[in-house]
C-alpha cells in the first residue's frame, strides 16, 4: 500500500508560478510510475505529466514548456514546478502512484485556482 498526500496549491494570478509537493510513504519500492492528474470543474480528470522511476518523463501538450515534473529520492516526495500559470489551469490536481503490480493509487487533491 501507498499513501499520498499533496500539497502546495493556492490562489495565483495569471503569469504566475506554483510548486506542487506529493509526499509518498509505505510500499514506495513498489512504485513504477509517478504522475500528476487534474480535474477542472464539470471535466474528466486528465493527465499532467508523468515521470518513470528511471527518470523519463512525459507532458500533456497543454502544459509542455511551462510544467516540470521531478522528484526527490531522498525525501520520497514528487514535484509539479507550474510556472507561466494560466486560468485554464484551474483545477484539482491528484497526484498518482503506478506500482509493478498494476495497482494505483491517489492522493486526495489539492486545488489550484488561478485567476485572471
Amino acid at each position: 500500500q501507498v499513501q499520498l498526500v499533496e500539497s502546495g496549491g493556492g490562489l495565483v494570478q495569471a503569469g504566475g508560478s506554483l510548486r506542487l509537493s506529493c509526499a509518498a510513504s509505505g510500499k514506495i519500492f513498489m512504485i513504477n510510475v509517478m504522475g500528476w492528474y487534474r480535474q477542472a470543474p464539470g471535466k474528466q480528470r486528465e493527465l499532467v505529466a508523468t515521470i518513470t522511476r528511471s527518470g523519463s518523463t512525459n507532458y500533456a501538450d497543454s502544459v509542455k514548456g511551462r510544467f516540470t515534473i521531478s522528484g526527490d529520492n531522498a525525501k520520497n516526495t514528487l514535484y509539479l514546478q507550474m510556472n507561466s500559470l494560466k486560468p485554464e489551469d484551474t483545477a484539482v490536481y491528484y497526484c498518482n502512484a503506478d506500482l509493478i503490480s498494476g495497482v494505483d493509487y491517489w492522493g486526495k487533491g489539492t486545488l489550484v485556482t488561478v485567476s485572471s
